[in-house]
């Protein structure tokens, strides 16, 4: 094995080894009453290390968003644990962004300024992250006049000027044409390729995209967790066919 090989499995142990950005133990989500109640997620247990790229796949309605959504404090658990450093910085992009009535520039000051910066220091902020993102030329153009890839760029640079630790996304280019996707999905890996190795944790429906973002996939049917392995475990080789025969299928295209 090679130099390169070497510093790869070094780094990977040395991921393995650190303080998990998220842990989960046994964690649920049930929607409703308890005679009607809807299990969304069902007792999922896993760990998710710094600087991992974790992509989470599955039919509609398997608990990928639910599972985002969990992560990020939106829900709590039902049952179970969920645990995250305290002082550990995140953002969140949907699938369509939550941009209010105010210039581009404005909607992203804002999220600096709740955090505690100064107006004029935030706005300042907000230029430098909206040149990041190739949109400074439309700082003072409304938020809601862009289209859609445009929005969900502004939403990635809203998010890159919070400096997160960790990054999750709900099918961040699912609704864009494929010069918008390419757009995104290029920020996503420059994102994920900077100095301080920002952890990854996206649902996808689009397996090329995973193929190219993720280091390691979990597959979720019916709010359960029926695969977690490394990204060309997932795609390629006997593995997924012999021991995770309803992930096998689902990557073929052939539903159960």
């Amino acid at each position: 094995m090679g130099k390169d090989g070497h510093a790869f499995i070094g780094l990977h142990a040395e991921r393995l080894l650190s303080e998990p950005v998220f842990a989960l133990a046994a964690a649920s989500v049930h929607f409703g009453q308890s005679a009607r109640a809807v299990r969304a997620l069902s007792k999922v247990t896993l760990q998710i290390h710094p600087g991992e790229r974790v992509a989470l796949v599955g039919a509609n309605g398997c608990g990928k968003s639910t599972l985002l959504r969990l992560l990020h404090g939106l829900l709590s658990p039902t049952a179970g644990q969920v645990h995250c450093a305290p002082s550990q910085r995140q953002a969140m992009l949907f699938q369509k962004p939550h941009l209010m009535r105010l210039s581009v520039q404005a909607n992203i000051a804002l999220g600096l300024w709740l955090r505690g910066t100064v107006w004029g220091k935030a706005k300042a902020q907000a230029l430098e992250a909206l040149a990041r993102v190739g949109l400074a030329e439309l700082a003072q153009r409304s938020a809601r006049q862009l289209s859609g890839g445009q929005q969900q760029r502004v939403a990635m640079a809203r998010a890159w000027a919070l400096n997160p630790h960790v990054l999750l996304l709900d099918e961040p280019t699912a609704s864009l044409d494929p010069h918008a996707k390419r757009e995104v999905e290029a920020l996503i890996e420059e994102f994920a390729n900077g100095p301080e190795a920002m952890t990854l944790i996206f649902a996808s429906h689009n397996l090329g995209q995973v193929k190219r973002l993720a280091s390691r996939v979990i597959y979720l049917e019916h709010g359960r967790v029926l695969a977690d392995l490394p990204v060309q475990d997932f795609f390629s080789g006997p593995l997924l066919q012999q021991q995770y025969p309803a992930a096998h299928l689902f990557v073929k295209g052939e539903l159960v």
